[in-house]
């Protein structure tokens, strides 16, 4: 039996750090990653996971549906638009290239997955520079992007609330879920399916999209957004690989 193959796009980040000491500054530069709890969780043997960091995803996600092709499930989680639209050769050169929102959604359409994981740069995001809203990717989704910076941040910590837990993606999972500290506000669509929500908004909702699914996760896989509690709990592994199989159709 061949392996689902994921590829899994964001959580990864540079940081510019200036401190002052006295008369004097300097500076120090950190790249950090935050992919290790879902990768150990998707790291199993009947699946493929691949790992594209942020800053690679200009130059390296998928040109081409047969690319694309390669790939049984997608997740984008905090990676914005424009590192999808602006390969070097558009954004440096001045040519034309693929846009890979048309070409991601033409996948899903002929048969691919697509999974969203929320953050500061996925939907709308932190000011409004995640920039899906009005896109091709918000077509597919089961969700609608606000045209504004969507944070909700719940400082004070909330649990979500499973609207449905017979469905492949829920089943076998407790009701009460470890606390988050924000997520993505964003509208169901009427033909999705919501699967968990928090105060009337959609957490985990789902949608059949011509032959293939998406699947929206509007809170965090890794900190901050998510607790650690979340990170380290022993169903954090089973959602994420049952969500991986409903979305392949496996």
């Amino acid at each position: 039996m061949s392996k689902t193959k994921i590829l899994f796009a964001g959580e990864s980040w540079h940081s510019n750090i200036t401190e002052g000491k006295g008369f004097n500054f300097f500076s120090i530069g950190i790249y950090e990653e935050a992919v290790e709890w879902i990768r150990k969780a998707l790291d199993i043997d009947e699946f493929d996971f691949v790992y594209l960091p942020s800053h690679r995803v200009p130059v390296e996600f998928p040109h081409s549906e047969e690319e694309l092709n390669k790939f049984d499930v997608i997740i984008l989680s905090d990676v914005g638009a424009d590192s999808l639209l602006l390969s070097p050769d558009t954004f440096q050169k001045s040519l034309r290239m693929p846009n890979r929102l048309k070409l991601l959604k033409k996948y899903v359409e002929k048969g691919g997955s697509l999974c969203m994981i929320g953050g500061y740069m996925t939907f709308q995001g932190i000011d409004g520079k995640g920039r899906y809203h009005n896109t091709e990717i918000e077509e597919i989704l089961p969700v609608n992007i606000s045209a504004y910076d969507d944070r909700q941040e719940v400082p004070e910590g909330f649990n979500l609330e499973l609207a449905e837990k017979s469905h492949p993606i829920t089943e076998n999972l407790p009701a009460k879920w470890p606390y988050f500290l924000g997520y993505n506000r964003l509208k169901l669509k009427e033909d999705a399916k919501l699967l968990a929500e928090y105060d009337g908004d959609p957490i985990i909702a789902v949608r059949e999209v011509g032959k293939g699914r998406t699947m929206a996760f509007a809170s965090d896989c890794a900190p901050h957004w998510a607790s650690p509690e979340f990170c380290e709990w022993e169903y954090y592994s089973v959602f994420w690989q049952q969500a991986v199989r409903w979305l392949s159709n496996n």
